[in-house]
């Protein structure tokens, strides 16, 4: 309204300046300007903005989208979902880890430098085997203990059979005859401790060496090496200089979470599968469920007790667990055909009078004879197209 007034009086003002007289035009230009001037000032008004808004959008009630119609409904076979009862499955990861029953620490006897090492790190080994030399001043301190000993004890003998003699022919008394024997026998008992410290070291008395052998104690794998060429190593001190682990039987321990803890026995089987041997699929006794929960997480440590055929779990590889709840529970089955996986979900297609109701469900574990397990979504006894991919594709296209 304001520009179309505007217009009709800057038309005005031109039809005025072509006017020849010239008193008689500015007479004119100044009346239109006035008349311009009112007009813009008319305009100034506020407009109504209910007036200029555009119309309210129309919303149509009703359309369901999950709805599908179809040209000879008839053709796509229907089936009715069945029922069957499982225990419930719970999966858990976890690692391989040794068993801590079957590891043995290597004890070095002898404090001393390190000569030669003749095992390393995840080699296999056997009882008895050597593992590593040390040169030991104890072996010499046991050595002159050795010869002491094997000195006092000779002359102790002598002194006793003198002692006898002496006694026999009534030039010695008894109570001689008594402390001559003690000491003999004290004697004897030095020898054979000196002589057993020796062969503990590792060494033969009758041939002395300044180098003692470390054996290995138990067949297995060095699962830890704490020891190199020229180190040195105390008596009975950590670190060991090695540990040696069992591996026939292996420890599963899995990270539970606390609201599945319900789930878990002491004593149940677990079937456990290794990423490295998917298709492999073992069985592991729980034997321990732990009593503390990790305050981060909120889960609790299970520990699974499994027999190693072979060898091929090794420490340290990650493994999945599934547990088995001993209570059954009712689920739903279809045929694997009438599930159809679209936009990261599953569906199946449900008869409704006349149509097909496309309905989300969640899809289990696979079943024998071709056959699906429903978790949620559809119950037993309900009715849906035996193959989800015809009907999609029949939608599609039209």
């Amino acid at each position: 309204m304001k520009s179309r007034r505007f217009r009709m009086g800057v038309l005005f003002i031109f039809s005025a300046m072509k006017i020849k007289d010239v008193g008689i035009k500015s007479g004119f230009l100044v009346l239109a300007v006035a008349s311009l001037v009112g007009l813009t000032g008319c305009g100034s008004t506020k407009a109504n903005p209910q007036a200029e808004a555009p119309p309210p959008p129309r919303v149509i009630q009703g359309v369901d989208v999950t709805f599908f119609a179809v040209e000879h409904p008839e053709q796509y076979p229907i089936v009715t979902a069945t029922q069957y009862q499982a225990p419930s499955e719970l999966v858990a990861t976890g690692v391989v880890l040794p068993d801590i029953a079957r590891s043995v620490p290597v004890i070095t006897l002898a404090s001393g430098r390190v000569v030669d090492i003749r095992a390393r790190l995840g080699d296999t080994v056997q009882k008895g085997q050597v593992l590593l030399r040390v040169r030991s001043d104890d072996v010499a301190v046991g050595f002159d203990a050795y010869r002491k000993a094997v000195s006092d004890e000779l002359l102790a003998r002598k002194q006793l059979n003198r002692t006898k003699d002496l006694y026999e022919h009534g030039a010695m008394a008894e109570q001689d005859l008594e402390v001559a024997q003690d000491t003999e026998d004290d004697a004897k008992v030095t020898l054979e401790t000196a002589t057993e410290h020796l062969r503990l070291l590792g060494n033969d008395p009758d041939k002395p060496n300044g180098v003692v052998d470390i054996l290995a104690p138990i067949s297995g794998v060095i699962t830890d090496q704490e020891v190199t060429n020229a180190a040195s190593v105390q008596a009975y001190s950590s670190p060991n200089p090695f540990t040696i682990s069992d591996l026939t039987t292996v420890w599963i321990v899995c990270d539970v979470f606390e609201n599945d803890m319900r789930n878990v026995r002491l004593g149940e089987i677990g079937a456990i599968k290794l990423n490295a041997y998917p298709d492999k699929v073992l069985k592991g006794v729980v034997s321990n469920i732990g009593a503390i929960l990790d305050p981060t997480i909120r889960t609790a440590k299970v520990r699974l007790e499994v027999p190693n055929p072979g060898g091929i779990m090794r420490p340290g590889m990650f493994a999945t667990t599934t547990f088995y709840s001993i209570e059954k529970h009712t689920y739903t089955s279809v045929p694997a055909s009438a599930i159809l996986h679209l936009h990261d979900r599953d569906w199946v297609f449900i008869p409704t009078q006349g149509k097909f109701r496309r309905t989300p469900v969640t899809s289990g574990a696979q079943l024998p004879n071709g056959m699906q397990e429903i978790l949620t979504g559809l119950l037993p006894g309900q009715q849906v197209v035996s193959n989800a991919g015809t009907i999609q594709n029949a939608i599609d296209n039209e």
